[in-house]
């Protein structure tokens, strides 16, 4: 039998395998009851299709349909808030490596992660998450849509 934490650790987990796939729209249905906010609790997407289209158009995907990245979470910290409701605090880096990149991590950051008992199979589901990058490296071969234009411009 799997405790909460390890509940939530799959969550963090199911995530990083969804996203390194490029599959957006599971990522969305990730997030289908949950908000996706800068670190201050700005909202930036709410519910599956705006989480969805949040990364497809922020995220280049390359020839093979994936973003060519492996997203890495660890040092998870769990905050219990109530029997209902569980923060984690854990830090993540991202991998990538593509034709013209070699393998090397491309940023670096934190997810505070709210995550909310359901009676679904999983037992949890995110009801939020909080992102804060912290170190960049080449992201030319990761960003897409406007944050490429945005970072071009510069």
């Amino acid at each position: 039998m799997l405790s909460d934490g390890d509940l939530i650790r799959n969550l963090l987990g199911l995530y990083c395998r969804l996203i390194d796939a490029g599959d957006f729209a599971a990522v969305g249905r990730l997030f289908a009851a949950a908000t996706v906010c800068t670190e201050d609790g700005s909202v930036v997407a709410a519910g599956a299709d705006q989480v969805a289209r949040l990364y497809a158009d922020t995220t280049r995907r390359h020839a093979d349909g994936t973003p060519m990245t492996q997203h890495v979470v660890a040092n998870t910290v769990l905050e219990p808030l109530d029997e209902d409701t569980i923060r984690a605090l854990s830090s993540y880096v991202v991998l990538q490596a593509t034709d013209s990149l070699p393998l090397q991590p491309i940023v670096t950051g934190s997810y505070v992660d709210t995550f909310a008992r359901t009676d679904g199979p999983v037992g949890w589901r995110f009801a939020e998450r909080r992102i804060t990058m912290g170190r960049a490296g080449d992201l030319s071969q990761h960003l897409g849509g406007a944050l490429a234009e945005a970072g071009e411009r510069k």
